[in-house]
C-alpha cells in the first residue's frame, strides 16, 4: 500500500476543490518541501479533537503563491483522490499513512431530476445569503462534491459525504440536507428582519 504524508486540518477536502494553505509549522514546512521536490501529493484529513478522520483526500500543490524569509509558505492546492487510512506511521516529524485509494463503486450518477433539484436548492441557499451562484455543469460526474464544496456546510456532514461511494447516493443525501436546512435558514432570516424592524422578535 502507498505511504503518503498526512496533514490533519479542520477542513474536509473534496476532489477538485481548491484549498489555499499557509504553511508555518517546521514539520509541515519539511513535508511540503519534500512534496514540492518530489512532485508528490499529500493527504488532507479532517482533524477531530486529538484524532483525525480515517477517510481523506489527496491534495496536489498547484502553486507556491508566496515564500517568506523565515521559510513559511503560502500554497494553492487542489483535491484529487479519496483514500482510507489503513495504518498510521509516526516515525517522521509529520504523520504518514498507508492508504487505500478509492473511487465510486457504483455507476449511479443520479437522475437528471436529482441533479436539477440539487442545483435549484443550492441556488436558493446562495440567494438567501445574498450571493449569486456561479455557472455549474449539471453533467459533472461528481456534481455533489462541486455543490457541497462551494458552501460552508457542517463539517460532520461533509465528512459523511466524502465517504459515500455513489454519486447518486451523495446527491440524495445532499438534497435531503438542503431540504432540512432551508426552512431553518428562512426562519432565521425572517426573525432577523422582524428584529430589525421593531426591535424584538415576536
Amino acid at each position: 500500500m502507498p505511504l503518503i504524508p498526512l496533514f490533519p486540518l479542520e477542513v474536509v477536502l473534496f476532489p477538485e476543490a481548491p484549498l489555499p494553505l499557509h504553511i508555518f509549522e517546521p514539520r509541515y514546512k519539511e513535508m511540503i518541501g519534500e512534496c514540492l521536490e518530489r512532485k508528490q501529493r499529500f493527504g488532507v484529513v479532517r482533524a477531530e479533537g486529538g484524532d483525525f478522520a480515517p477517510i481523506g483526500c489527496t491534495a496536489e500543490i498547484l502553486q507556491v503563491t508566496k515564500r517568506y524569509d523565515d521559510g513559511r509558505l503560502d500554497i494553492l492546492t487542489i483535491g484529487r483522490q479519496r483514500f482510507e487510512i489503513t495504518t498510521v506511521n509516526s516515525q517522521r516529524d509529520f504523520l504518514q499513512g498507508e492508504v487505500e485509494f478509492f473511487d465510486d463503486e457504483s455507476q449511479d450518477r443520479g437522475s437528471a431530476e436529482q441533479r436539477r433539484s440539487a442545483i435549484k436548492l443550492q441556488q436558493e441557499l446562495i440567494s438567501l445569503a445574498g450571493e449569486k451562484l456561479d455557472e455549474i455543469d449539471s453533467e459533472h460526474e461528481q456534481l455533489s462534491f462541486v455543490l457541497a464544496g462551494s458552501l460552508p456546510l457542517d463539517a460532520d456532514f461533509k465528512q459523511a459525504l466524502l465517504a459515500i461511494r455513489s454519486e447518486g447516493e451523495r446527491l440524495k443525501t445532499l438534497i435531503a440536507y438542503y431540504e432540512a436546512l432551508l426552512p431553518k435558514l428562512r426562519h432565521t432570516l425572517r426573525a432577523r428582519s422582524r428584529a430589525g424592524g421593531n426591535g424584538h422578535v415576536s
